[in-house]
Parts: structure tokens; C-alpha cells; sequence
């Protein structure tokens, strides 16, 4: 008895036998299915591995040890954390009061017993073969077995004595030093001698030198700050082992005392969510209901996943129908001898079956060799070493089913047609009458339109972008299920084409199973470009039309704000030496406390503020006695009026590029040059002595710019935080304010270093400014880039270029994809279409056609095939693209719409985000694209074909 498992068992062993036969069109098939297995399941692998375990993770984070202390900075106040350790807050709350700040003395929670290895973390200017480099210096006992884990040592041994260091090897290859070199730090003349070479598994860019516990830090401190300068922060860690380890009752105890803790037997065996009090705080909680996280990821994912296959689909229908029909003949006999269509479809079906599982066996076995092989340049890309290599049979099923579902379907539409045609026309080889389905383009037509139609109503009257992103997908749907009917449409215009395109487009139209699949997987292709670059170019359209120049054109300005701007001279030094410098400004800034003192502050350093008189505060940021928020007292209308009408709160909702607090600038006339502000009055009164302000807030009635000096910064917060006056001493300096509104890049006020002087201001080097004869080009910019970096510090450069298009590069990528996909679309179409006319081109050279017709037809079948897909995906591309830039603009005059009916409103102009068509990406694509494909389908294409026998009927 013969059943349905002995008829597919031979329909697979006759597909197998026509795969091996037809190798080129099999090894073309499994290509296009295979890639993207290869891809997917190569990043299956790649995630999966580089995914740590919580045992894996502990490992690098605290070796062998069973916990690792650290400060939590709140003076010792209890604190609730989460397991892992990386979230923690006072366990009480502050909100009417200071927030709880200061060290607390960790070694006092470490209980009685345990052994604790130090693990302290600074930073240092090193030097090295090309000058300084900024780079992390850990002091922690490597060798010792509780730090196991934490490094991995690649070269020479651990540190043994309090001269010898090692460094990761990203920090050897970027200083240029090696084993065996010395270096030492800026302002520490102490060599140390490079014993080892390591890497931190968590982070291969790291830049890190590790030290014997005491060896470098401590006396680096002491040495800057001989040389006046801040010592640089330091945190330290406690890495504990304990017997019994620290429980979950353990950690909440150290918790209590402001410490908290990571705990490798918590990590590994967490606490039920209700037994963290962390959950229990307002705004740390996390028994939330919702959707699961990454719902949006993942159904981001579906949608490629689906795009993709029928773009495979598509691409490999043609192959699967050319291969039935080439075997027509064989499919005729299986017929004659008793075969229902059954076993037809099962025949054609069983040969995307065959392709599907070899593609997905062949794609997986490759992912698997090649992530192998390519670990170590996986590992230097994320900049992390794999946990165990880790393979999911599961996924990996699950992606070779997704293989095999993709050959059945790229079959199925040739299996049905296949089984439809007659014993006779299979045998006798006649095609006989084919006609296209008229079901098929009224259900497109439906579907295009009702897509419109939802495209047309999410940009319209809904909010949901997914509206629009589904109407636009069933409505490019629609325009794939017309295909067969569109590309007869173009038939008609073969009557005006000479004899090479005419008999091109016939072949196109009369195979409309061939070439529709093909024409389908371009439109897809250029439509998803069109999309992203009509949508891209009119936020760049928006974007060049908002923009602000921070600088004028061709303006650099150079910061740099560490040390008290001890290696200006060297970055004005290198600026001259790269740039094309016209008119140089040197600038600094004001210094309160010890020279060295950044801006930000710090240890014996202070602040300063340019004083607002109370005349000119805009009433609606005035200070409030005792806090809160000043503007809650005026109404919408009122603060509207305000924002627009009152000079005090238009000028303070000025913006401009951040120079310094308050913008004062100690400069000279060169910078008003620089900054192209060329009123003699303002140069005569700033060589006078005077402070030029270029805001009328900070000048007073009795015409003085008022500069305080803040030495006690802790003191200057509290008092800000009650609504207090901030204590300080106020100079008081004449001023001169610069009539008229002169744009000058957040500059606000500016003096000269006498003047500074002369009312007892300490002043520090900040940077320059420079105006340039020319743009400087891009090897000018990197040869500058590169000797900034000697210097080692943080050096702020910007150089004003005017509006740059971000997405440049992204368009000219997209638009290059669209075209490999197009050509290698048209290219298969165009094979299989010389596979299946074969005869037809025999009888052109039969009756006396010259053999360069043959490589004309071929370049105009591809050609043909890639302008209709074109011209139907670029139309098809713009409904998504034009439906979310209206989102967008709804959603924008919304916001305005609210912000001006709660009074915030500075600018009465709603917004307006303009749709661009990009013509000459339109134009590329149209154009250029057909005419590429042909002109490479005419140069590959031999010219004589090769002489056959008569076929037998």
C-alpha cells in the first residue's frame, strides 16, 4: 500500500536529483537563503556567548571573593539597594531637607574575620613615546587568588614591588611602550617599570595602569598638590571573604551603616521582590503592570524578519519556476504514468524543501565555523570577551525552520502553476494560453487603498505612528499583488521602442511569473529607500532651517579648563601650527581659591557668579524666600506677556555656546574682532578699563557689572536651596553696554587681564579664540586632533562649519543598497530569463539576427526589469515617508499648542516641518540604476550562444 510518505519520499529524491543537475540555479537559490541564515544565526551565536552569566559577571566584577564593599557617599546614613548592588538610596526621605552627603568609614562594616583585599581606582597623566595620555590608574594586589578573574594577564608577571606596574594592552598600544619600558606621570617624576601586560574582560579599550596597593596614588596626590594643583579624585572598593559569605539578612545589616554591597550569593540566589524595601520606595519599585520589556523591539524584529523573507521569496520564485518548466517534460511522464497534481505540486514543493534544509544546514554550520574562527575580532569589536561559547539548539532550529518555511513558500506559487498545465502541453512542450489572474489585482487594488486610506488617517487625526507604518506596508502589499497587472501595462508602451527593448518587454510581459516576483523584490527594495530618504531629507530640510551658528563661519574656539589651563600654551602653540590663522584671541577665565582650581570646583577651590541686579531679574526665574518656583504666581496670559514683551525674560531666554559662568571672558580686542563685533565705542571702553556687556541684565543703574566670589561652595548650595542670598564678596566694576543687539556666540561680558587685575580677580589661561583664512580641511583637523591627544587632557575644540548634513553619508548608503539590490534582482530575473528563451534566441539567430543581438536582449530584459521596479517602488516609497512627517508635524503643533496655552511660548510662529521630495536620489535611482543593470547584464552576456539539438516531441 502505497502512502503519502513513499510519494514524497520519491518527489524529494527527483527534487534532490534536479538540484544536483542544475547546480548553478540551486547554488543561486541556497545563496539567497542561506546568507541571511548565516547572518541571523551567526548573531544568535555572537549574542548569546558575549551574553554573561550571573556567575560570569561576578567573576570579572569581584574575582573569588564573596562580596565587594563600596561607599555609598551619604555620610553613613542608612541606605535600601537593589541585589545586584548597582542602584542604592537613603532609606529615608529628603525632600524637605539637604540630601545626606560624605564618606563613611567602610572599613568598620567589614566583619571581624573576613579577609579584604584594597582595590583603588584614580586617574594620572602618563607619559609615554608620543607625550601624555590620560588613563586610569587601579591599585589592587592582582596576584592575590581573591582578585582571580578580575584580570586576565596576557604578558611578563604581576607587579611585586612598589616601582613595577602593568598596563592593559590597549594602553601599550596607544602609549607605544611595551614590557620592560618605564614611565612615570605629570608633575610625579617616580619611575615605574612595565612588568606585565593585561586586559580587563569587561572593557579591551580600557586604558589602565595597576599598582601594588599604596605604590602610585598616594605620592601622585602629594606631588600635584606640591605643584598647586587639585589631586585628582580616588575611590576605593573592598573586595571581602567571608565564611558563609553574605547573605541577603547580611547585606541589609551593612546597608544600615551606608555601605552597600555586592554580594555573590545574593547575585546568585536573589531575594523574592517583596523582601527588597528597595521596591517599596516611592519611585524605585518595579511591580509595575505593562507590556513585557522590548515588545517594540521585538515586533521591530517580526516586521524585518517577514520583509526579508518575501524579499527571498520573490527573488527566488523565478528560480523555482524556471526549474519546473525546464523539467516540464519530466513532470509531463509523472502525469502520464498516473500522477495526480498532487504529486506535481509535491515535486516543485519538495525542491524548495531540499533547498531550504541544505541552505539552513550549510547556513548554520558556516555561522558556527565563522563566529568560531572570527571570536577574537568579535571580542575587539565589542570591546568585551565572550563568557562559554554558547550554543541554543533550540534558536538555532527554530532559525533552520525559518529556512526551510522560506524555500516552501519561495515554491509554492511554481508548484500550482506546475500542476495546472496539461499531459499534453508538458510533453509536447507548448506553453499554450497563459492568462494573468484578474482576482489577484482587484484584491492589490483593495488593499492599496484601504492602506491609503489608514496611512491617510494616522497622519491626519491619529496619534499612533503604527497607522501609519502598517496602512503604508498593506498599501505596499497591494502595489506587489498588482505587479502582474502593472508590468502588462507597460507592454503597451513597446510599440514606440526599437526592436531590442521591443522583444525585451514582449519576454517581460508574456513571462509575467518571471519577471512580476522580480519586479516585486525591487519595488520593495527602492520603496523602503525612497521612504528613508524622502523622510531624511526633510529633516534636513528642518534641521538646515533651524539652525543656530554657534560661532561665525570659520571661527575656532579651543578650551581647555583642567590645571588651570596649564597646557594652553602648548594647544595655542599646536592651533597656529595646523590651522590657517588669521587673527588669534587668547582668553581666560576668573580662578576663586588655589591656583588650578577647574570651574566646576573642588577641594579648596571655589566659584564665582556675574550678579544679576534684582532690577533686572525676569520675574518669572526671580528667587523665592524659603524655595520654590517663582513663575506658579502668574497665569498663562501673564507669563506668555512676559516671555515676549518683557526685555529681562527675553534676554535671559537668549541662547549661545557655553564660554563660562555667566559668559565673562577675560580677552582683549582681538576677540571682538574674532567674533566680528567692529564698534569702535565698545574697543575704546573696553581699553579704558571698563567691562563691555553685551546683556543689559547684568549692567546696574549706577552703570557696574557686580562679580562674586564664592569661597565656600557647600555653604553657597544651602543657601541656593533655601531661597537665601549667596554669601560671597562682590566686586563691583564700570561698565559699558554695547548699545544695539549684536550677536555675539554667548559671550556676555567681557574685561581685560588689567582690568581683572586691577580689582583683585585672579585669572587662569583658558584657550582661544581663532578666525581662519580658509575652512581647514581634514588633514589639517586630524594632524590637530593628534597633537591635542599628546597633550592628554581634555581639550574642547569646536570649529563652526555651518549647517552640516548629518545623514549624508546614511542617504548615499541607502541609495548604493538599493542599487546592489536592484541589479542583483534584475540580474536573476535576466538569467532565468535567457534559461527559459534559450529556444527563442536560437530562432533569432536562426533567421539571420547578428550575434550582438543576443547581448542587446540581455542588457534590455535586465533593464526593463529594473525600471519598472524602480519607477513602482519610488512611487510606492513616498506614502510612508510624506504620512510620518504629517505625524510629526501634529504632533509638534500639539506640544506648541500646550505650551502655549500654559503661558511658555517665547516664539509665536507654530511649527512647520516641511516634506521634501530628494529628486536627485529619485533621479539616480530611476536612471542610473536600469541603466547600470543593463550595461553589466550586456558585459557579462556572451554573444554567441551555444548550438543545441533539436528537442524531441
Amino acid at each position: 500500500m502505497k502512502t503519502w510518505f513513499h510519494s514524497w519520499r520519491a518527489a524529494i529524491r527527483i527534487a534532490r536529483r534536479d538540484a544536483w543537475r542544475s547546480k548553478g540555479r540551486s547554488a543561486l537559490v541556497l545563496a539567497m537563503i542561506a546568507l541571511p541564515i548565516l547572518g541571523v544565526s551567526a548573531l544568535d551565536l555572537t549574542y548569546r556567548s558575549s551574553e554573561l552569566s550571573p556567575a560570569e559577571r561576578l567573576e570579572r566584577t569581584i574575582g573569588a571573593a564573596d562580596a565587594r564593599f563600596r561607599d555609598a557617599q551619604v555620610g553613613g546614613v542608612p541606605i535600601f539597594q537593589d541585589p545586584t548592588g548597582e542602584m542604592s538610596t537613603p532609606a529615608k526621605d529628603y525632600e524637605d531637607g539637604p540630601w545626606p552627603s560624605g564618606p563613611t568609614d567602610v572599613a568598620k562594616t567589614i566583619p571581624a574575620g573576613a579577609t579584604v583585599l584594597t582595590d583603588a581606582l584614580g586617574s594620572a597623566k602618563l607619559t609615554t613615546t608620543h607625550g601624555l595620555l590620560g588613563a586610569e590608574v587601579r591599585e589592587l594586589k592582582a596576584s592575590d587568588p581573591i582578585a582571580h578573574g578580575i584580570m586576565t594577564l596576557l604578558e611578563g608577571r604581576f607587579p611585586e614591588k612598589s616601582d613595577e606596574v602593568m598596563a592593559t594592552s590597549h594602553f601599550l598600544e596607544t602609549s607605544g611602550l611595551s614590557v620592560g619600558s618605564t614611565l612615570s606621570a605629570r608633575n610625579f617624576d617616580r619611575p615605574y617599570r612595565i612588568v606585565g601586560s593585561y586586559e580587563l574582560p569587561d572593557s579591551l579599550t580600557t586604558d589602565q595602569v595597576n599598582a601594588l596597593p599604596g605604590a602610585f596614588l598616594a605620592p601622585y596626590a602629594k606631588a600635584v598638590e606640591k605643584a598647586g594643583l587639585p589631586a585628582p579624585d580616588t575611590s576605593v572598593t573592598y573586595l571581602v571573604r567571608k565564611s558563609g559569605g553574605f547573605t541577603w539578612n547580611s547585606v541589609k545589616e551593612i546597608n544600615a551603616k551606608g555601605v552597600s554591597v555586592v554580594s555573590r550569593a545574593v547575585v546568585l540566589d536573589p531575594p523574592a521582590a517583596s523582601e527588597v524595601p528597595l521596591n517599596q520606595k516611592d519611585g524605585w519599585g518595579g511591580d509595575g503592570a505593562g507590556p513585557g520589556p522590548g515588545a517594540a523591539e521585538l515586533a521591530s524584529l517580526a516586521t524585518v524578519v517577514g520583509l526579508a523573507m518575501l524579499e527571498i521569496c520573490l527573488l527566488a520564485g523565478p528560480a523555482f519556476a524556471v526549474g519546473a518548466r525546464r523539467s516540464r517534460r519530466q513532470l509531463g511522464l509523472v502525469g502520464a504514468n498516473g500522477g495526480a497534481r498532487s504529486h506535481i505540486r509535491a515535486i516543485v514543493l519538495s525542491g524548495g524543501l531540499v533547498i531550504g534544509v541544505a541552505a539552513a544546514v550549510i547556513g548554520i554550520v558556516l555561522a558556527v565555523v565563522l563566529t568560531l574562527a572570527l571570536q577574537p575580532v568579535l571580542e575587539d569589536t565589542m570591546s568585551q570577551r565572550f563568557g562559554a561559547f554558547d550554543v541554543r539548539p533550540l534558536e538555532l532550529l527554530g532559525i533552520a525552520l525559518l529556512a526551510v518555511l522560506t524555500g516552501l513558500l519561495a515554491a509554492i506559487v511554481p508548484a500550482v502553476t506546475a500542476s495546472r498545465q496539461t499531459v499534453l502541453a508538458s510533453l509536447t512542450g507548448r506553453r499554450g494560453i497563459r492568462r494573468s489572474s484578474r482576482v489577484l489585482p482587484l484584491i492589490g487594488l483593495t488593499a492599496l487603498l484601504v492602506g491609503g486610506a489608514i496611512a491617510l488617517f494616522g497622519s491626519m487625526f491619529s496619534e499612533q505612528v503604527t497607522l501609519v507604518a502598517a496602512g503604508s506596508a498593506l498599501a505596499e502589499l497591494g502595489v506587489v499583488a498588482m505587479t502582474p497587472a502593472l508590468v502588462g501595462l507597460f507592454g503597451r508602451t513597446g510599440r514606440w521602442l526599437p526592436l531590442s527593448p521591443r522583444l525585451a518587454l514582449r519576454d517581460a510581459v508574456r513571462n509575467r511569473g518571471r519577471t512580476a516576483p522580480a519586479v516585486a523584490a525591487v519595488l520593495a527594495a527602492v520603496a523602503g529607500t525612497v521612504a528613508v530618504t524622502t523622510y531624511m531629507a526633510g529633516r534636513e530640510a528642518q534641521n538646515r532651517a533651524g539652525y543656530e551658528a554657534t560661532l561665525p563661519y570659520g571661527v575656532a574656539s579651543v578650551f581647555v579648563q583642567e590645571e588651570g589651563g596649564r597646557d594652553v600654551p602648548a594647544v595655542r602653540e599646536a592651533v597656529q601650527r595646523n590651522f590657517p590663522v588669521d587673527v588669534r584671541a587668547d582668553v581666560g577665565r576668573i580662578s576663586v581659591g588655589k591656583p588650578g582650581c577647574p570651574p566646576w570646583g573642588g577641594e579648596g577651590c571655589g566659584r564665582y557668579e556675574v550678579v544679576v541686579p534684582p532690577a533686572n531679574e525676569c520675574p518669572l526665574y526671580a528667587t523665592v524666600p524659603g524655595g520654590g518656583d517663582a513663575s506658579e504666581k502668574y497665569t498663562p496670559e501673564q507669563r506668555r506677556k512676559l516671555l515676549t514683551e518683557d526685555w529681562r525674560c527675553k534676554d535671559s531666554a537668549s541662547s549661545g555656546m557655553y564660554v563660562s559662568d555667566g559668559g565673562l571672558l577675560i580677552g582683549d580686542a582681538k576677540l571682538l574682532q574674532v567674533l566680528g563685533v567692529d564698534d569702535p565705542a565698545t574697543v575704546k571702553a573696553l581699553a579704558d578699563g571698563r567691562i563691555v556687556a553685551f546683556n543689559r541684565a547684568l549692567v546696574g543703574k549706577d552703570g557696574t557689572v557686580g562679580i562674586k566670589q564664592i569661597t565656600d561652595i557647600a555653604a553657597a548650595d544651602k543657601a541656593s536651596e533655601e531661597g537665601r542670598p549667596v554669601p560671597g564678596e562682590v566686586s563691583s566694576l564700570p561698565a559699558y553696554l554695547v548699545p544695539g543687539d549684536k550677536k555675539t556666540y554667548g559671550l556676555q561680558a567681557l574685561m581685560t587681564p588689567a582690568t581683572a587685575k586691577a580689582a583683585g580677580l585672579s585669572t587662569v589661561p583658558l584657550g582661544l579664540y581663532v578666525s581662519t583664512d580658509r575652512l581647514p580641511d581634514s588633514e589639517q583637523r586630524q594632524k590637530l586632533d593628534s597633537d591635542l591627544a599628546k597633550l592628554g587632557g581634555n581639550v574642547e575644540v569646536h570649529l563652526e562649519e555651518g549647517f552640516v548634513n548629518d545623514y549624508g553619508i546614511v542617504l548615499l548608503s541607502l541609495v548604493v543598497f538599493a542599487g546592489l539590490v536592484t541589479i542583483g534582482a534584475a540580474g536573476i530575473a535576466t538569467g532565468l530569463a535567457q534559461a527559459d528563451a534559450e529556444a527563442d534566441l536560437r530562432t533569432l539567430a536562426a533567421v539571420g539576427a547578428p550575434p550582438r543581438v543576443r547581448r542587446t536582449l540581455s542588457g534590455f530584459q535586465c533593464g526593463v526589469v529594473a525600471a519598472m521596479g524602480v519607477i513602482l517602488g519610488s512611487a510606492a516609497g513616498l506614502l510612508p515617508a510624506i504620512g510620518l512627517r504629517l505625524t510629526e508635524e501634529r504632533e509638534q503643533i500639539r506640544a506648541y499648542e500646550q505650551s502655549f496655552a500654559e503661558g511658555w511660548n517665547t516664539d509665536l510662529t507654530p511649527p512647520d516641518l516641511p516634506i521634501v521630495i530628494p529628486w536627485e536620489t529619485l533621479a539616480g535611482l530611476i536612471v542610473a540604476v536600469p541603466l547600470g543593470a543593463a550595461l553589466l547584464a550586456a558585459l557579462v552576456t556572451r554573444s554567441r550562444g551555444a548550438l543545441a539539438r533539436r528537442a524531441v516531441t
